[in-house]
Parts: C-alpha cells; sequence; structure tokens
C-alpha cells in the first residue's frame, strides 16, 4: 500500500470514528438545563489527530465530521456553531501543539475547550443578537474545561498506547 493510500486510510478511519462516538453520545441524554453543554466525546480524535496529522489532515477530519453529523442528526441549525467553535479550537490547538508537546496535550484540550466555546458564543451573539445568551458563558467555560480535561487525558492516553504499539 502506498503511502498516501495509507495516510488517506488513516483519516477516513479517524473521521469514521468520530461520527461513531458523535452519534453515539446523541443518544445520551443532556443532564444539565443549559443548552451546549455536552462532553464532545468526539473531540478525543480532533485532539490526537491535532498531534499526528497535518493541518490540512485534521481540517478535513473535522469538515467531514460536521457535515455528516449534521446530517445524520438532522440538526442542520447547529452546524454554524459547531463550525465555529471548531475552527477557533483547532486554530488555537494548532498554534498551541508548537508549544505544548504530546506528552501534555490535555492542556492544548482544555484550551481548545475554551476557544471552542468562544467560538460558538460568537457565534450564537452573531445569530441571534441576544446579548443576554451571555450569562450562559460562563457555565459553557468551565463544563468545557471538564471536557476538555476528560477528552485530551484519553486522547493522551490513546497515543500513549498507539506510540507502544508501534
Amino acid at each position: 500500500m502506498s503511502k498516501h493510500v495509507r495516510r488517506l486510510t488513516e483519516l477516513a478511519v479517524l473521521t469514521a470514528v468520530s461520527l461513531i462516538i458523535f452519534i453515539v453520545e446523541l443518544q445520551i441524554p443532556n443532564p444539565f438545563p443549559i443548552p451546549g453543554i455536552k462532553l464532545g466525546l468526539a473531540n478525543i480524535i480532533t485532539v490526537y489527530a491535532v498531534y499526528h496529522y497535518k493541518a490540512h489532515e485534521v481540517a478535513a477530519v473535522i469538515a467531514a465530521r460536521l457535515l455528516l453529523g449534521a446530517v445524520f442528526s438532522g440538526n442542520f441549525a447547529a452546524l454554524v456553531y459547531s463550525a465555529s467553535g471548531s475552527a477557533l479550537c483547532l486554530i488555537g490547538m494548532l498554534v498551541l501543539r508548537r508549544w505544548i508537546d504530546e506528552k501534555h496535550m490535555w492542556i492544548a484540550s482544555v484550551l481548545g475547550a475554551v476557544l471552542h466555546n468562544t467560538g460558538q458564543m460568537a457565534a450564537a451573539l452573531a445569530v441571534t443578537q441576544t446579548p443576554q445568551l451571555m450569562l450562559y458563558y460562563p457555565f459553557l467555560l468551565v463544563s468545557g474545561c471538564l471536557a476538555g480535561l476528560f477528552t485530551g487525558l484519553c486522547a493522551q492516553f490513546v497515543s500513549a498506547r498507539f506510540r507502544r504499539q508501534h
């Protein structure tokens, strides 16, 4: 198998796994009364990919997951919010990986979660023109930090596990 075919196959598998995780997470009822709070388990794949693939490859995986996730969930309205948050998160984590090594990717994940929530909030404010939404922002930041910590630690575990196998 050529190097390019192998790389494309890996990216397709990452996309499929992140989409499956996203769809499974949709089935879990949200225990919080605040809209927008969720674990974001598919971001385990994003954090892992940021540290193992090129920027445009990670962006392609995220874009495919977002588009297919909107199709499978039937929630195209959320695409604007997800895309805004994901874009800001990806840019931030790509910058952070220059200074934060793979053994501490959980830190980049926490900061990425903060950026994701910030991007989503900016999109929500732009779309709804409702400044009162900012009242949710502190809750989103706290939940985002906790979720980012969890997904970052999971990605770090996966990364270490793959490193030992190869």
